[in-house]
């Protein structure tokens, strides 16, 4: 699922990202460079992946000189990799042809296309300049197989370009690797582990690389998510609805009104707690440009979903 569409017969994608570790507390200057300084990035970058698989020198390489948060580019379709693949194939081709290196950076402080960052994701310590490379189907196989199974581990971007990224940009760099967007997949699946959102990553996971299957989350005491259909559908459940789902064994004590109370204290806070856990999904899931609709349900929920 390293492609994107639409498809060019005899062509193959590999779609990547240099990834820039930011130091902790690194301030971030400007988020994009100049189509003046963007040719010699690009250049780096080039040179460096054809150090790591010397066929990715037969491949046209277009870079977008500027840097974005994860969500930006974990999004179904790919949408930061197909604008800058479709601006890519307006570029003029030199007469006697071969790879090309092509470079897009700011004009009057504008980037061509849909390619400006998002002013809503600065500040994360993670930023990531996409790539792709495209060429013959065969060389890209092959240049796709040596990426997947060694860029994470290998691809250490090489100490002038991680330099001139850190000038450019006007960022404090920790490290700068290359990666796969399966690479930034894996990653933030371990990532949203850490923070808490394991049970979600299934149906991102299926939205960015299965767009066409159906995932449920129906773990209690979960909410209750179905995606297809290129959207989420989450149950909105009154607070007897939810009792009844997520708290069937938590009855009235009937003969204590201090248990009762406390019962009843219990149950807001789970509830709140749940609602609080709707909130949070709904914005991760947007943020990676996943739609959400909201169902409320009177019976099953599964019903209404």
């Amino acid at each position: 699922m390293n492609d994107i569409t639409p498809p060019v017969p005899g062509h193959g994608r590999v779609l990547g990202a240099l990834a820039l570790e930011l130091a902790y507390g690194a301030a971030v200057t400007h988020d994009s460079v100049a189509q003046e300084q963007a040719g010699a990035l690009a250049a780096l970058v080039a040179a460096d992946l054809a150090a790591f698989a010397p066929d990715a020198a037969r491949l046209d390489c277009t870079l977008v000189a500027a840097h974005y948060d994860p969500v930006e580019l974990l999004r179904p379709g790919w949408p930061l990799h197909q604008e800058l693949w479709q601006l890519a194939t307006r570029a003029p081709r030199a007469s006697g042809g071969g790879a090309r290196v092509i470079a897009f950076g700011s004009h009057a402080g504008q980037l061509p296309g849909a390619l400006s960052p998002s002013a809503d994701f600065r500040g994360g310590p993670l930023r990531l300049l996409p790539f792709v490379l495209d060429g013959d189907a065969a060389i890209a196989a092959r240049v796709a197989a040596r990426c997947e199974a060694d860029l994470m581990e290998e691809g250490m971007a090489g100490a002038a370009t991680a330099l001139a990224m850190q000038e450019a940009f006007g960022l404090r760099v920790e490290h700068a690797r290359y990666l796969t967007v399966h690479d930034l997949c894996a990653m933030t699946a371990l990532q949203y582990g850490h923070a808490g959102l394991e049970p979600l990553w299934p149906l991102l996971e299926t939205a960015l690389l299965s767009p066409a299957r159906e995932a449920w989350l129906d773990a209690p005491p979960e909410p209750l998510l179905r995606y297809a259909d290129g959207e989420v559908r989450m149950a909105l459940l009154s607070p007897d609805a939810w009792r009844a789902l997520y708290a069937p064994d938590d009855a009235p004590s009937g003969d204590n009104d201090n248990v009762d109370d406390a019962r009843h204290a219990r149950l807001a806070r789970g509830f709140a707690h749940f609602e609080a856990r709707q909130r949070q999904f709904a914005s991760v899931l947007r943020a990676h440009g996943i739609p959400v609709a909201f169902a409320h349900a009177t019976g099953d929920p599964r019903d209404a979903l």
